[in-house]
């Protein structure tokens, strides 16, 4: 996956996030919350290995993918990140979300980079 695609991912996710994909999310802090389902979808969409490390309100998900760490949703914290890069897997990551959430996601996120795409 090049830096590009990265990108491109991160600036879906960002006009992507809302209330109906975190009950955390904030226009402040769009990030909030986000991380287990971010994770996925950025898993459905590039593969690579769903990643966690421990965070003050609980576990925080993020990625791997290339053997790259990759944390869309890093910005929700103030600070840096201590990555402990435990291996963790879909069902612990979908354990922080719902298929509501999920969905209304990946559909936005998937909406959009056709979108961004088109206009290249």
């Amino acid at each position: 996956m090049s830096e590009a695609d990265l990108e491109l991912l991160h600036r879906a996710l960002l006009n992507s996030w809302s209330l109906n994909s975190s009950s955390k999310w904030t226009p402040e802090n769009p990030a909030k919350g986000q991380c287990g389902v971010t994770a996925l979808v950025a898993h459905d969409l590039f593969g690579g290995e769903i990643m966690k490390t421990r965070a003050a309100e609980g576990w925080h998900f993020y990625n791997e993918i290339d053997s790259d760490r990759v944390d869309f949703t890093a910005s929700q914290f103030e600070g840096d990140v201590q990555y402990d890069d435990i291996p963790s897997s879909r069902e612990e990551a979908f354990a922080d979300t719902n298929q509501l959430q999920y969905d209304d996601l990946k559909k936005k996120v998937v909406d959009e980079l056709q979108r961004m795409e088109s206009s290249l």
